[in-house]
């Protein structure tokens, strides 16, 4: 039985839009992962540490796979775009966060489902609601439109030129 996930992307370090596009064909081709929605991008403030610009997105995903094998899917990806954890809110190459799982509420040492923090950030709202605009975030229970009511877009941007699909 699949369960549906969803999955915030960022870079700010490198080619970042190559980055994106290539970890989300990595994603489609991993045995027990299949693409479902791939959103817009968007170029955002960092948070944190003056750096530059991010490129931001979201990803729906249908999994056969528990949620820590994907999150250890995730980590393995980040590395292989050379993702050094090494600054809070530095600058990255490449940023994976599993934001939902089906309507699962999950708090493990490494792991939080849902995202502690994609309430307050504009940057995962706007892509997410694009593609899942009323899956419901459990905690709250606000669909993911609602939310995005709740916070400042403006430092979202669309990214112009490139296209959304739902498969």
């Amino acid at each position: 039985m699949r369960s549906q996930s969803a999955l915030a992307l960022g870079s700010n370090m490198g080619e970042s839009q190559a980055i994106l596009e290539a970890a989300i064909e990595i994603l489609a081709q991993t045995p027990g992962i299949f693409l479902a929605a791939k959103s817009n991008w968007y170029r955002t403030k960092a948070v944190g540490s003056p750096q530059p610009d991010y490129l931001n997105g979201c990803a729906i995903l249908q999994v056969e796979i528990s949620p820590q094998q994907l999150l250890e899917t995730l980590l393995e990806i980040e590395q292989t775009f050379g993702r050094v954890r090494q600054e809070h809110w530095g600058p990255r190459t490449l940023d994976l966060d599993l934001l939902l799982y089906d309507d699962l509420i999950l708090q493990t040492p490494n792991l939080q489902i849902p995202h502690p923090r994609m309430r307050e950030r504009a940057f995962v709202l706007v892509p997410l609601a694009e593609i899942a605009p009323d899956w419901i975030e459990p905690v709250s229970g606000y669909v993911i439109k609602e939310l995005l009511k709740q916070v400042d877009c403006c430092d979202v941007h669309l990214l112009m030129g490139n296209y959304n699909y739902h498969l």
